[in-house]
């Protein structure tokens, strides 16, 4: 079965993956000589930079969800199929789904990243990631619960657990996940729960390097570090997470901390599809191609946007996992698959870094553009604009528009819903299936 597809006198380009790498390519193949199947295992794409809104009762989930098949409404050289891809088979130069084959003239990969714990299952099983909406939203559960736990938990170290919050990360992710569980501190909580000590409420951000925000500007981090102090965060530089069994957070040469949340946003690695023999996986778990995004091994694959790494002696790590890279490296090899197909020579891909930006709480935030470094109340509105601009779907902009404006002005977030009750499965001892927690795994 090939997926019930059209028949098509075109070469078939096949996309695994509706980010915003996927989504840029199929849209700049519109009315060009291929038959554009997108797959995925979701009918929406996610916009990520704003998951951990989601995860900390800002925003509601579809609010950054928007339907890939109404992203292509119009487009007729477009097919898409939910379903996920489970292997591929180059030398059949096919795809095998869930329900079915798929043949491709030409494959580009744009799976994205996932949560890289390095190899600890135990932290994998017992903390809390935040790459989709189903995760977001587990974690804004969890979040809730523990508030609503601590208010009737009679044993102190219990109480203190539920109401420790552990944010492993100093990325941006890192940064304003802990940012937003501070304003939850102090401008929800305690209209909420009025009885609550919010003494009790710890919020740390663990990182094992020396600074925040690693890839930023010395200011953007000194900055970020200060902002986040003055909202009450602790944080921890230069500290490496040694294991958690969901109830105790493992430091190396200091204390361990109770709680019974810890959020990872310590790293992520590469979505590689099993099969793929002939690739290198280098740093990141990230597929190693050409300049022209070709996976290095394949003829006929290609990677883009977070699973892909440019290796050049300009980017001996690849280019920084990020919504612009992978929207760029998608506009790029549209332009040369139909190069390829009015045998046009093949441009390389140059990426144009029009900056970085993070926010760390209510006017507070960081941007870098070139030698151009601000921070406060100025950056906050730029980061807010640039998020805005980006998300897919005029209806998102307007609720995340209005969101925003009511949080503002009200100090208020008005999704605090637990949907459905969230808990982790602690039946399974990962400790003793480990020999050296501290060699498997570093925060980062």
């Amino acid at each position: 079965m090939d997926l019930q597809l059209p028949k098509s006198e075109y070469p078939r380009v096949v996309i695994v993956g509706g980010g915003f790498g996927g989504i840029e390519l199929a849209k700049r193949l519109k009315n060009k000589p291929f038959q554009v199947v997108m797959l995925d295992k979701h009918n929406y794409h996610t916009f990520q930079p704003l998951l951990y809104q989601v995860a900390t009762g800002g925003l509601e989930a579809d609010s950054i969800a928007f339907p890939l098949r109404k992203i292509f409404k119009g487009q007729k050289n477009i097919v898409f199929r939910v379903t996920k891809v489970t292997s591929v088979n180059a030398s059949e130069n096919c795809l095998i789904t869930d329900i079915g084959k798929v043949s491709y003239d030409y494959l580009v990969i744009a799976t994205g990243s996932t949560s890289n714990f390095f190899g600890n299952k135990e932290i994998e099983a017992n903390s809390m990631p935040m790459k989709s909406i189903p995760e977001a939203l587990d974690l804004r559960s969890l979040i809730l619960q523990n508030f609503e736990k601590s208010l009737i938990e009679k044993d102190l170290n219990k109480r203190d657990a539920l109401l420790n919050f552990v944010v492993v990360g100093g990325g941006p992710t890192g940064v304003e996940t802990a940012g937003a569980i501070a304003e939850l501190k102090k401008h929800v909580i305690p209209n909420d729960y009025p009885e609550m000590d919010l003494s009790r409420i710890n919020i740390y951000l663990i990182e094992n390097s020396p600074e925040l925000l690693g890839p930023m500007s010395p200011q953007a981090q000194k900055k970020s570090k200060e902002f986040l102090i003055e909202m009450g965060v602790q944080v921890m530089n230069e500290t490496r997470v040694l294991g958690y069994d969901g109830n105790t957070l493992l430091l190396q040469d200091k204390a361990p901390i109770l709680t019974s949340t810890v959020i990872w946003s310590a790293g992520v690695k590469g979505e590689v599809l099993p099969g793929l023999d002939q690739a290198e996986i280098v740093r990141g778990g990230r597929l190693k191609t050409d300049t022209q995004n070709l996976v290095v091994g394949y003829k006929n694959v290609y990677a883009i946007g977070d699973v892909a790494a440019i290796i050049t002696d300009d980017t001996p790590n690849g280019h920084p996992g990020v919504a612009p890279v992978a929207i760029q490296q998608g506009h790029q090899l549209a332009k040369n698959l139909v190069h390829i197909a009015e045998n046009k020579p093949l441009e390389p891909f140059k990426y144009f870094d029009k900056g970085s930006m993070a926010t760390v709480g209510r006017n507070r935030a960081v941007v870098d553009i070139g030698k151009i470094h601000f921070q406060g109340i100025f950056a906050w509105f730029a980061w807010m604009f640039v998020h805005l601009m980006t998300l897919v779907g005029f209806r998102n902009k307007i609720i995340v528009f209005i969101n925003w404006v009511w949080s503002y002005f009200s100090y208020d977030r008005g999704t605090r819903l637990i949907i459905r009750t969230f808990a982790k499965d602690r039946s399974v001892d990962y400790r003793a299936e480990v020999p050296s927690v501290k060699e498997n795994v570093k925060a980062s």
